[in-house]
């Protein structure tokens, strides 16, 4: 049977030496700092000396908050926050430049903030089953963004900040309410009906369009009784 990671018992301090045993050294030389299922409620204070990590894992714990010293670990590419109690989220992350994967999925998040936009780099950010309505206009911004996962929240349309993002290729916003599809059956105009600006029209289209307008307004008026 696998070993079951221990978590850290309540009460007890989480120490310098601790968040050392828990760095992994991956295959490419990267360091990752694993502090997933240890019972946190609070991101340990002692982990700040190892601010050089390009991976941090925070996953499957109960935190609510997260500090400021965040924004000083500005070599992370990988941040892995998912299943917590986040219901915000410090707008210092946004000074987190590396970062190329962003897991916030799982969480009480109502809003995120506009600076997350100023994360250049990022390429996938995972912000499923939380309460979102909208994202900030400035996620417009994302540039290298490929993924944005957005599945059981509360988004009613696409958010108009990712026709922006050049670069993107998936979108997830499955079980989310949004309005059910127009029945063509209840229109209440006829089906050649159509909205269109005059001015986006060549001189033939504007006639054929007025010819057609005069026509339909013709057969749709009341006859008078013969």
């Amino acid at each position: 049977m696998p070993k079951k990671k221990a978590s850290v018992p309540r009460g007890k301090v989480f120490t310098s030496k601790m968040a050392q045993n828990c760095v992994e050294v991956l295959t490419d030389g990267r360091q990752r700092l694993n502090l997933s299922f240890k019972d946190l409620d609070a991101v340990p204070v002692a982990i700040q000396t190892l601010f050089r990590v390009e991976e941090l894992i925070l996953s499957r714990n109960r935190i609510i908050t997260l500090p400021e010293f965040i924004r000083d670990f500005n070599s992370m590419q990988i941040l892995d926050l998912h299943s917590n109690y986040l219901e915000e989220l410090p707008p210092t992350m946004g000074l987190l430049k590396s970062l190329l994967v962003l897991n916030l999925c799982n969480n009480r998040l109502t809003q995120v903030p506009k600076e997350l936009g100023q994360l250049v780099n990022l390429q996938k950010l995972y912000l499923g089953l939380n309460q979102l309505q909208m994202l900030p206009t400035a996620f417009g911004n994302l540039k290298e963004l490929v993924y944005i996962g957005l599945s059981d929240n509360k988004f009613k349309s696409v958010p108009k900040c990712l026709d922006n993002l050049q670069k993107l290729e998936k979108v997830n916003l499955d079980r989310n309410p949004f309005p059910p599809p127009l029945d063509e059956n209840e229109l209440k105009f006829p089906r050649n009906f159509y909205l269109v600006n005059a001015c986006d029209l060549c001189k033939d289209c504007l006639n054929h369009c007025r010819i057609d307008k005069k026509k339909l307004l013709e057969a749709t008026q009341p006859r008078d009784p013969e």
